[in-house]
């Protein structure tokens, strides 16, 4: 299954080291990866901004995937935007006006993305899944690094591709994230997923971060 994009994880790396770890996920394959903000508020937890989105955009050419875990997203749009994220992805859950915040990002130049928590029904989408070119299924509750795989989101992927088919939307990528690995893979792709973010798995994993990679690929070619 060559057409899944599997997209490390930026939360997972080793900050100190964040460059470097890019470069070694690229040389193993990867163009696109995942940068998780978190405000401490909406999400439990603090993590990148701003800053070192520039300091990355200046030494990758990679897809740079902004995930927005925070309040009050429609104030940090633009700044994200011109810090060089290539999409902007926000939570349902947050954005008090969805519809006008989705335009904003594709106004801003990004491509737009739209994530719901796993208590999050795909419905919810049912107005806004023109706008959108990725849904961000989460596959654990957002905020933390390392959790465990929650099979049950896995149906809300097969009903998001079911929705698109319906509204004849085509192109939509449809992400999973969190506990995504060589066992998990598998499955979320077989629901539909085509965007397989992968944190603690490509950088902490048993081997080195090619190997890590190589086997989530690995397991696709296999498994699916």
């Amino acid at each position: 299954m060559n057409d899944k994009i599997i997209a490390p994880s930026l939360l997972a790396a080793d900050f100190a080291r964040l460059g470097e770890q890019v470069a070694e996920a690229e040389e193993a394959g990867a163009s696109w990866f995942h940068f998780d903000v978190m405000d401490g508020h909406y999400v439990p937890n603090l993590s990148i901004g701003i800053p070192v989105l520039e300091s990355l955009r200046a030494v990758t050419e990679s897809f740079l995937d902004v995930h927005l875990m925070i309040d009050n997203p429609q104030i940090f749009l633009e700044p994200f935007a011109r810090a060089g994220a290539d999409m902007i992805t926000i939570h349902q859950e947050v954005a008090v006006h969805l519809h006008r915040d989705l335009h904003e990002i594709r106004r801003l130049g990004a491509r737009v993305g739209v994530a719901l928590n796993p208590s999050t029904p795909a419905e919810t989408l049912s107005e806004v899944l023109p706008l959108v070119d990725l849904v961000l299924v989460m596959t654990v509750n957002p905020g933390f690094g390392g959790q465990a795989f929650i099979a049950a989101a896995l149906p809300k992927v097969q009903r998001v591709r079911e929705m698109a088919l319906d509204m004849g939307i085509e192109g939509l990528h449809v992400q999973v994230d969190g506990g995504i690995g060589p066992e998990t893979a598998p499955p979320a792709a077989r629901a539909g997923a085509d965007v397989l973010v992968a944190g603690s798995s490509v950088f902490r994993g048993p081997g080195s971060i090619r190997e890590n990679y190589e086997a989530i690929r690995a397991s696709l070619s296999v498994r699916v």
